[in-house]
């Protein structure tokens, strides 16, 4: 099977019991639109595909077109490649976190933040959190957890690039689901 391997990362749907989308509907969704190698991984939305033509922009803007129509409301999503992906595990700054999963988390942004914006966002950081942005990564270490980060809740407002948020139990799960899909 010809094609490329892409991981869509949909943000905002079954979170707080609002914008429910079922998994297996989802996965359909993605084979009406003449995708292949379709797989879900857990319910915040994220999808293994594999795509005959487009890149990445182009297929982000044709999912979320889609998606829009069918269910009535607007979910942002971010469409990576494989080698994004591996990219990101290779180069995260805090291996000693990545043990323990709650802690770690990876940001895909729509866009590189510039180097002001980062700026602003490390006045904020006054710990325990760590961040570093990489490309359009944002790394975050939060010892505490993200639920009782009080920076994390500001990464959105403060560095205005749209963007979400998996943690690192995902991000390998995610890698590893790809990985798989790419050598059918």
């Amino acid at each position: 099977m010809s094609g490329k391997i892409f991981i869509a990362l949909f943000s905002g749907i079954n979170v707080g019991g609002n914008r429910i989308v079922k998994m297996a509907e989802l996965r359909s969704f993605f084979e009406d639109l003449g995708f292949s190698d379709v797989a879900s991984y857990v319910q915040s939305g994220n999808v293994v595909f594999r795509a005959g033509k487009g890149d990445a922009a182009t297929l982000t803007k044709q999912i979320e077109t889609a998606f829009a129509k069918k269910w009535g409301f607007h979910s942002r999503i971010m469409v990576r490649d494989l080698n994004w992906f591996e990219r990101l595990v290779r180069q995260n700054p805090y291996p000693e976190a990545a043990a323990d999963h709650t802690k770690l988390h990876a940001y895909a942004l729509e866009r590189e933040p510039t180097v002001d914006e980062v700026a602003r966002l490390a006045e904020k950081c006054t710990g325990p959190e760590r961040f570093e942005v990489k490309g359009d990564v944002l790394y975050l270490h939060a010892p505490n957890g993200l639920g009782k980060s009080v920076f994390a809740n500001l990464i959105g407002r403060v560095l205005k690039v749209p963007g979400t948020a998996r943690n690192w139990r995902s991000v390998l799960a995610l890698l590893e689901m790809a990985g798989q899909a790419g050598k059918n």
